[in-house]
């Protein structure tokens, strides 16, 4: 079964950034000069997935405007000769196929998941979270992908956390290897506390799930949070059925996008590795380390 087609759930609020999220969605952020949303798209035509559903809620048309045509803003490239931008800008509504559907109610991420059964129907797909952005170097996705191929049942990505965090995610329970980097699950446990947790390997926001996970999400109550969890539906399909669940331990470079102080280093690191800017930047980063040092030690030690 080919994976040719992803989700992209993009319906939540973004409460973590207000105030900059209250006429905006978070999903359009920019991480230097692109919307977080952008990179993820990007990373899903990278790993040959060009059918591409995102699944919004009010207040996300900037998203739809996006990846849509502007034929103002190209005619006005056009006329000044631009074409550097203009390639940019067309390049934006061309890479993918892009479709939406709206979410009318915020019940959760496997409820956004299930919005989407009719238009993927009965063929594997992607999940990918628009917080979640894996570094454009790495090939995550294109590795779960394969994963999926060569199995036929749904995997997830996984990072190793601090067990202080784990109680943020959706939490492993290994079992045996699979093959080398590739892991059957024996459970999975949303949201558990530190000391209960099996592991530390936590769920990010990477999937490519079989569609037997549609009948698994119809079996799920709601749960942590009075949502229908996405995780809920994946322990349902670990325990009733008979492919199972795989996880795929991640060591590359990930960034939480809905946290700040993630989001910033996203942006600098970002930034940093960029041809066109990242030379000046890395200068003026580093002056700006060498004053912060000068000014603690011109202060003396901190007195508690």
């Amino acid at each position: 079964m080919k994976v040719r087609k992803a989700v992209i759930p993009a319906a939540g609020l973004g409460t973590r950034f207000l105030p900059a999220t209250k006429a905006q969605p978070k999903e359009m952020l920019p991480l230097v000069d692109k919307p977080s949303i952008q990179y993820v798209i990007e990373e899903a035509v990278a790993a040959g997935i060009e059918d591409i559903l995102i699944v919004t809620g009010r207040g996300k048309q900037a998203i739809e405007d996006h990846f849509d045509r502007s034929v103002e803003l190209e005619q006005l490239l056009t006329d000044k000769g631009d074409e550097d931008k203009l390639e940019l800008v067309r390049h934006i509504s061309d890479m993918a196929q892009v479709h939406y559907i709206r979410q009318k109610a915020p019940l959760g991420l496997g409820h956004a998941v299930s919005v989407a059964e009719q238009h993927v129907g009965d063929e594997p797909f992607a999940v990918l979270l628009g917080d979640d952005v894996i570094d454009e170097g790495e090939k995550l996705l294109s590795e779960l992908v394969t994963s999926f191929e060569r199995h036929g049942a749904s995997v997830v990505a996984a990072m190793e956390v601090e067990r202080s965090q784990i109680k943020a995610y959706g939490c492993v329970d290994p079992a045996d290897e699979v093959e080398p980097g590739l892991l059957r699950m024996a459970d999975i446990v949303e949201k558990p506390a530190p000391e209960e947790a099996p592991s530390n390997l936590a769920v990010i926001g990477r999937y490519v799930l079989h569609p037997e996970i549609f009948d698994a999400l119809r079996a799920t109550g709601p749960g942590a949070g009075n949502e229908i969890q996405i995780t809920d539906a994946l322990k349902h399909l670990v325990h009733n059925s008979e492919r199972g669940v795989l996880a795929y331990p991640f060591t590359g470079t990930r960034y939480d996008a809905g946290d700040k102080n993630d989001y910033l280093r996203a942006t600098v690191e970002l930034a940093a590795r960029r041809d066109d800017i990242g030379p000046a930047f890395v200068a003026f980063l580093r002056r700006f380390v060498a004053d912060l040092d000068r000014q603690a030690e011109a202060r003396g030690p901190a007195r508690h």
